[in-house]
């Protein structure tokens, strides 16, 4: 499969990468980080499947279904996890974070 044929889910990865980035960044200078602990791990662990996997599309890999899956099931923990925040940032990222599990079911 060409990665156009996938061009909408890499666009939604990249936005996902993006608010995980943000709410990463924005985590990190809570008052009370510990309590952020949790959300900042996944936010990375998000960014970096969702990164990988827009990488892999555009190679046209033939793992994509697989990697979809993976994806999708990091992107609902990261959102799960961010939406029991009450901070801005975690909400647009759980937001974000939520679309991309979707659109990653899609192909999954």
């Amino acid at each position: 499969m060409s990665h156009k044929q996938h061009q909408q889910l890499i666009d939604a990865l990249q936005d996902c990468i993006i608010a995980c980035n943000h709410c990463y960044d924005a985590c990190l200078k809570e008052e009370d980080i510990q309590m952020m602990a949790g959300c900042i791990r996944l936010d990375r662990e998000c960014a970096e499947i969702c990164s990988f996997l827009a990488q892999a599309l555009c190679r046209d890999t033939p793992f994509a279904t697989e990697l979809a899956s993976v994806c999708a099931s990091i992107c609902e923990a990261c959102g799960n996890e961010c939406k029991q925040h009450d901070h801005e940032h975690c909400q647009k990222c759980a937001d974000a974070c939520f679309q991309c599990a979707e659109a990653c079911k899609s192909i999954a």
